[in-house]
């Protein structure tokens, strides 16, 4: 039996796979001919499949030798917040020798894994629509040139679900992941300035599960349980930003145990701590964010979690692609 999403996959693999002459022909089985992919900064809007295959993929490949994709993570589903609406989206990452620049940032002539989160919307077989984040800090932090201090949490590859099944899943309820993970998203708007606890997260009944994993991009890193979580990431990010708002979603699907949600922007808050380094700016400031959860028995066991840093701190006065 075809399976749309196996289909998609393989497509966006052979584009990097393919010999430069096959290329056209892997672009037009995948992207319709006025495609529109949305990437996080620098790269921005390309529109049109010839300007996709220059300014996102070809780079791709000239960046990392023998470029491959290696999928963690590879869903679809119906759009809860678009009528109609196909989505697939993945947790990725492009693994190759890093030879050549990316986005200006000079190569290590090493092994390097460039994570990515990517949502695709589908129009008869083929992607109509992208949104990509690129994790370029972290890709910085492997050449040799971090541009962040030392991470709150841990700095790791962004590793696999620990069922294992998290590509094509065939196994589970995906209304009912996004239901849970629509709930806490609900619930975790509003916060205790003091204890950064939010209701009904944790505890008996509470959306996470004891053990929960948290995958964070680079300039946050990686944590384990609430308490890590509240630690590493969410006490340093709402003391910076205590009034921020999210929940601004084009779209949200469920896929078996698997739910993921994106927003462009989906965040908006304001400057008003120190974070990462940099000063409070007072400046009013947005985020692009994507999440991917895995549910068991109920709760959030694992969520990965993919958001536009060079763009945020672009907004904030810095530019991370410049290194130190």
């Amino acid at each position: 039996m075809d399976d749309p999403r196996a289909r998609i996959r393989t497509g966006l693999e052979e584009i990097l796979r393919c010999d430069d002459e096959a290329m056209p022909a892997a672009l037009d089985a995948v992207l319709t001919e006025d495609c529109i992919f949305d990437v996080s900064h620098p790269i921005e809007r390309l529109e049109g499949r010839e300007a996709i295959g220059r300014g996102f993929f070809g780079p791709l490949r000239r960046a990392f030798t023998s470029v491959r994709r290696r999928d963690e993570i590879f869903l679809g589903g119906p759009n809860r917040r678009g009528e109609g609406e196909t989505w697939m989206a993945a947790v990725t990452h492009y693994v190759g020798t890093f030879a050549d620049r990316m986005a200006g940032i000079p190569p290590s002539q090493r092994l390097a894994f460039l994570r990515g989160g990517e949502f695709y919307r589908i129009e008869g077989g083929r992607i109509a629509q992208a949104r990509i984040i690129l994790d370029l800090p972290d890709l910085m932090r492997q050449a040799g040139r971090p541009p962040f201090p030392p991470m709150l949490g841990t700095e790791m590859l962004f590793p696999g679900p620990a069922t294992h099944d998290g590509v094509c899943p065939a196994n589970g309820d995906g209304a009912r992941s996004l239901d849970l993970v629509e709930a806490m998203l609900a619930d975790l708007q509003d916060f205790d300035p003091e204890t950064f606890d939010s209701r009904d997260q944790t505890g008996e009944g509470g959306y996470w599960h004891p053990d929960m994993l948290w995958y964070g991009p680079g300039g946050i890193g990686s944590t384990y349980r609430w308490e890590g979580f509240v630690k590493d990431h969410r006490a340093p990010f709402l003391s910076a930003f205590p009034d921020r708002r999210g929940g601004n979603h084009y779209c949200r699907i469920g896929d078996g145990n698997y739910a993921a949600v994106s927003g462009w922007p989906s965040m908006t808050k304001t400057h008003l701590g120190d974070y990462l380094g940099v000063p409070a700016t007072g400046k009013r400031l947005t985020l692009r964010v994507m999440d991917f959860y895995r549910c068991e028995a109920g709760r959030i066991i694992e969520n990965w979690v993919l958001l536009d840093y060079v763009d945020l701190f672009r907004q904030m006065g810095v530019d991370l692609l410049r290194g130190p």
